[in-house]
């Protein structure tokens, strides 16, 4: 059930993506738009775009969300073995995703800070990268 969850998502995200899928739904938008004299108006005709458009909203999310949560991840894992692979690099980094943005953007800060790129003032109050990472 997840394959075919995925390979129906992913093959979604790319189609709902395309020139095409927006001119479509442009098309549809002034079809109906067209169409209302003709239906006079009525609270039918609106109830289809309303509809329509809520029902296709509704289900985009659940498909968007799910392709970003795979290429997140994807990236994730490559920038783990990177992390991994590179001899200079602090293997600390690993799965700091999974730490709070607060815990992260101090880490954000001290790397700044280590770099020389950040808040001159607020260097000496901070904890540096190598503490930050150890209390984890």
């Amino acid at each position: 059930m997840e394959k075919f969850f995925t390979a129906i998502a992913t093959k979604s995200a790319t189609l709902m993506g395309q020139p095409a899928a927006f001119m479509i739904a442009t098309g549809c938008c002034i079809v109906w738009a067209v169409t209302g004299p003709v239906f006079h108006y009525s609270d039918t005709w609106q109830l289809v775009i309303n509809t329509g458009t809520t029902v296709l909203t509704f289900l985009a999310v659940f498909l968007i969300q799910n392709s970003q949560n795979r290429d997140g991840a994807a990236i994730q894992a490559k920038l783990d073995e990177l992390m991994r692979a590179v001899p200079k690099a602090r293997p600390e980094f690993i799965g700091i995703e999974h730490l709070t943005d607060a815990e992260i953007c101090a880490i954000r800060r001290a790397l700044e800070n280590e770099a020389g790129h950040g808040d001159k003032d607020a260097a000496s109050a901070d904890a540096s990268v190598d503490e930050l990472l150890e209390r984890r």
